[in-house]
């Protein structure tokens, strides 16, 4: 059986963290809209500045997948993450 190289692995695992990054900013988002609803200014800030974080995160992401020629061939997501949001 053939060892995956390790650009082959970033190959794969690159986009997934992507993926899940988006998932996370997404709750994120979600989140501080509910506490600036409940008057919770300084903690909705806290989670916008993750948010943006987090894009800034992503963008070195997808260079890092353009740097190792993008995902691998075949690659899918045949797998889903399960979060407890509340």
């Amino acid at each position: 059986m053939d060892e995956k190289t390790t650009m082959e692995k970033l190959q794969i695992l690159l986009p997934h963290w992507i993926e899940h990054n988006h998932n996370h900013e997404a709750e994120f988002k979600k989140w501080a809209a509910l506490v600036r609803a409940e008057k919770q200014g300084a903690l909705a800030d806290l989670l916008d500045r993750a948010v943006a974080s987090m894009g800034e995160t992503d963008g070195i992401l997808k260079k890092a997948l353009a740097e190792i020629g993008g995902p691998g061939k075949g690659h899918h997501h045949d797998h889903d993450h399960h979060h407890h949001h509340d």
